[in-house]
């Protein structure tokens, strides 16, 4: 069975950055053993903005500059880079909450190696409440007999509060909360 990893967003500015929390660091240790003893495949999610943030659809709800590519904010937190070191990955920058190229991707992964209906999605990441939560229900849409799951010990989301909320949600879509 392929089995199938989707780090979302763990980028310095939603960790100790403009939208970080004290959740999100918390939440490190965890994520960074998920990654380290992961056998399988990894996708690795970049929240993608650009200097003209503030003048997008995102910028007006969410007037906080924050993942400008090219920045120290955009970057990986250095914890989870240290995890990824030693595996291999596919980076996949988005440019809003959900990334509509990660089903392509993983189908090109199950074809590379002979195509499995039999496969696993865990996501692990930020935010819970909007990110992680917008590519479980893209990625449950795409494939919906393959078993997704949301690892909550290696997430976090903008409060406590909507993280439990976004779990909710999940678990309502048939995505498995572990």
């Amino acid at each position: 069975m392929k089995h199938f990893l989707v780090v979302v967003d763990i980028q310095n500015d939603f960790v100790n950055g403009a939208l970080g929390t004290a959740e999100a660091v918390a939440m490190l240790p965890a994520a960074c053993k998920k990654i380290k003893e992961w056998d399988g495949d990894i996708f690795v999610t970049y929240d993608t903005h650009f200097e003209n943030y503030m003048d997008t659809a995102e910028g007006a709800k969410l007037p906080v500059k924050h993942c400008i590519k090219g920045t120290a904010g955009w970057e990986l937190n250095a914890q989870i880079a240290a995890a990824l070191e030693e595996k291999d990955y596919v980076s996949v920058e988005k440019i809003t909450f959900g990334s509509t190229v990660l089903p392509t991707l993983i189908e090109d992964a199950m074809e590379e190696e002979g195509f499995d209906e039999n496969f696993e999605i865990t996501l692990i990441g930020l935010c819970t409440d909007i990110c992680v939560v917008s590519n479980a229900l893209i990625l449950k849409a795409n494939f919906p007999e393959a078993y997704i799951a949301v690892d909550s010990a290696c997430c976090a989301g903008v409060t406590p509060e909507t993280h439990e909320a976004a779990l909710t949600t999940m678990k309502m879509c048939q995505i498995d909360v572990l």
